[in-house]
């Protein structure tokens, strides 16, 4: 495979904080009285992945758009607490590949996020010294695609691949013009990835088949 950079999402692809999150909301929601909801990392393996609009549409379809808004808000802040408190382990092998790729290709992460939560992440693993940046669409306003290009576009990339784990990660991608490496160890399946590995650590040997 013929490639110049990697982009990366983080859920599913990088960790899986599902089960820290979904502790850190259910504690949140017993706190709301117009709410009888709690949540497993089971269920937010589901909802990873899409625009926050779509996860607050799903959570709260009984909820005002502003108060959809104020909860988004509020599982963000607990979120955030919770992953500073207990990150969850990256996936096994993780910094060992980093490693060997960043020695050979620029690494960036573009994940459907808030603000400020690829930056968690890098926090909490220690990993961001094998990046050369990151954005989402919390930063920019714009859907997973369009913050793909600005990558490519920002940085001069003429030969990207992004690596995901849903079939939404698959659309991105392909829409903005790059090969989709599936992560099939992660949360979600697709049909139409032009690569497949099933651990992070298959990835250099892939890139230099």
């Amino acid at each position: 495979m013929t490639t110049d950079s990697i982009i990366f999402d983080v859920d599913g692809t990088l960790w899986d904080c599902t089960d820290t999150v979904a502790r850190a909301w259910s504690d949140l929601f017993r706190g709301e009285p117009d709410l009888d909801l709690q949540i497993t990392g089971d269920d937010l393996k589901k909802l990873f992945g899409k625009l926050l609009d779509e996860i607050g549409a799903i959570l709260f379809a009984g909820c005002s758009p502003e108060r959809r808004n104020e909860l988004l808000e509020k599982c963000f802040i607990a979120e955030d607490e919770a992953l500073k408190k207990n990150p969850p382990l990256p996936y096994e092998g993780l910094e060992d590949t980093l490693r060997v790729l960043s020695a050979r290709f620029p690494l960036y992460i573009v994940s459907n996020c808030q603000a400020g939560y690829i930056e968690r992440f890098l926090e909490a693993t220690g990993l961001g010294h094998y990046f050369s940046g990151h954005l989402c669409p919390g930063d920019t306003g714009r859907a997973k695609a369009d913050t793909i290009r600005t990558v490519v576009r920002e940085n001069g990339l003429s030969a990207a691949v992004y690596v995901g784990d849903t079939d939404g990660d698959c659309q991105a991608a392909h829409e903005a013009g790059v090969p989709f490496i599936h992560a099939a160890y992660g949360f979600g399946k697709t049909e139409q990835a032009d690569y497949v590995i099933h651990s992070i650590r298959e990835l250099p040997a892939l890139l230099e088949a």
